[in-house]
């Protein structure tokens, strides 16, 4: 398997990310002997994302918390809501997490074996604007959480909230109120994990923002407070801004490593991990540290797990020969079964051209049956390959970079005629529209597409470029000023999809044989 990026150099070293990939606010834990991940899903479904490594540096995606988000506004794409900022945690033999919804409250899901189903997500406390809520068991009984606050809900930012819950941990059981306040010193706090050592509770919280910020702890011996205060790390004079919210895990042998994200634009938050050491009962995170304040690290020697794995890393290419969808595979908003179909033509994934909008004129962004994945290396070529035979007029299959704005390259049947072409999205207003240029007729008898994007090095940064092929052999470049970009906290992501661009649907549909995605 061709290693789309490998952070094992598999000479008892690792380099940073360890996940070229978008997994924010990543938090972690161990049981036993195997590490387990999850991260930020927002609109995109399954959502909660279940990774498991042995070493903390190879990780392989494993499973889903969420299936769908249960609120039937996510039918239609909500952009930058749904899902935010999760803890996971192991208490009594069950596996927890818990999440905030901006706009709907905060919601726990848990299960015995996350590797199989999670139960039902439980409302926790219905609220507009908490985020970043973590739980934590206390050795008298007593369970609390702890949380952020969203400006954009509430209308304000830099505190921290507390409340109890049930000893269950699925209800609030006394009011929120204000735990800490970090607007002169830690402004935009947020991201809390909370943790006990030596008699103190810890909350490891980023501040300062997600581009230009640090790592703040606070500890107390008082859950309540009052809380001291210390930076733990910041970019100093490393390359990784940030560096931002995550987890703290620690292994067998008593060794602790901290688990976060950067932010890297349009590849969104990229994950890395720092080695923790404590000095005078405060963690040190990263390297060079300077008065207990480290910067995080490009190249670090491994985690002693006490287990050695081969190198891994994320897939992205996908032959669609398994009768289930590769668990690389994202729908953009609530999907239902009848989107897709893996069984019908065998080794193909058929999409039929649907609108689930029901507008008039729909767009992809407002479109959950877009079947999207992440970027997992920084340059790379992707290529889809679609037969065109079953579609109906005004159908169109195709591949779209998707992100702050997006393009797309389709094949589209235009009075009767099988037709290449290209669309941008641009904003009027607060409305999404597409711009579509004709690129090529295909003639008599020519029944696919090729579709390929490109990320390249320019020396600067990447460059994009998009291409299209009738043969498999020719391509054909598609000349475009168009450059990814992240959306709000979502990076941009490869889509495919088929839709009817009108309000009635006719019941066509494409199949998509392959993508293969390179490194380049």
């Amino acid at each position: 398997m061709e290693h789309l990026w490998k952070a094992d150099l598999e000479d008892g070293n690792f380099r940073n990310p360890v996940l070229f990939a978008d997994y924010s606010d990543p938090d972690v834990i161990r049981v036993g002997d195997t590490y387990y991940m999850t991260a930020s899903s927002f609109n995109y479904v399954p959502g909660l994302p279940i990774l498991i490594s042995k070493d903390l540096v190879n990780w392989k995606l494993v499973n889903y918390a969420l299936d769908n988000i249960n609120y039937d506004k996510y039918d239609i794409p909500q952009h930058s809501k749904g899902v935010w900022a999760p803890a996971m945690r192991y208490h009594n033999d069950c596996y927890y997490i818990y999440y905030g919804m901006p706009d709907e409250g905060i919601f726990m899901v848990r299960t015995k074996d996350p590797l199989g189903k999670w139960d039902e997500p439980v409302l926790v406390l219905e609220a507009k604007g908490l985020i970043d809520p973590c739980p934590f068991w206390d050795e008298d009984g007593k369970v609390y959480l702890i949380h952020g606050y969203a400006k954009s809900r509430i209308g304000f930012k830099s505190y921290l909230g507390i409340f109890e819950l049930s000893s269950d941990g699925s209800k609030a059981v006394t009011e929120d109120h204000i735990l800490y306040n970090g607007v002169e010193t830690q402004h935009t706090i947020e991201g809390p994990k909370v943790y006990k050592r030596n008699g103190f509770y810890y909350i490891l919280a980023p501040a300062g923002g997600v581009r230009r910020g640090w790592q703040t702890a606070l500890r107390s011996k008082n859950i309540y407070g009052p809380y001291e205060e210390k930076i733990v790390m910041k970019q100093g004079n490393s390359k990784i801004n940030g560096p931002h919210q995550g987890g703290l895990v620690d292994t067998i042998n008593g060794d602790e490593w901290f688990i976060h994200f950067q932010d890297r634009g349009l590849y969104g938050r990229i994950v890395h991990m720092q080695p923790v050491v404590w000095e005078n009962d405060w963690p040190v995170m990263g390297i060079n540290a300077s008065d207990g304040c480290g910067e995080p690290c490009e190249v670090c020697h491994k985690p002693n797990t006490g287990i050695v794995e081969k190198a891994a890393s994320l897939g992205a290419s996908d032959d669609f020969e398994d009768d289930k969808l590769n668990l690389m595979w994202q729908w953009l908003g609530n999907y239902k079964e009848s989107f897709y179909s893996l069984t019908e033509r065998k080794g193909f994934l058929r999409l039929y051209a649907l609108n689930p909008s029901g507008k008039s004129e729909p767009i992809l962004w407002e479109s959950p049956n877009v079947l999207t994945q992440k970027l997992v290396c920084p340059f790379f070529k992707a290529t889809a390959a679609l037969n065109l035979t079953s579609l109906s007029e005004n159908e169109q299959a195709g591949m779209v970079m998707m992100g702050g704005h997006y393009a797309y390259i389709a094949g589209r049947i235009i009075n009767g005629k099988k037709t290449a072409v290209f669309a941008e999205a641009y904003d009027e207003g607060e409305n999404v529209k597409e711009r579509l240029t004709l690129l090529k007729e295909l003639a008599e008898g020519e029944e696919k597409i090729y579709i390929s994007f490109v990320m390249e090095d320019s020396g600067d940064g990447p460059v994009f470029k998009m291409y299209y092929s009738l043969d498999g052999k020719e391509e054909i470049n598609v000349p475009t000023t168009f450059m990814p970009s992240d959306h709000t906290w979502v990076g941009a992501k490869i889509g495919l999809f088929a839709n009817v661009m009108e309000a009635n649907e006719k019941g066509g549909y494409a199949d998509f044989e392959y993508i293969h995605v390179t490194a380049v």
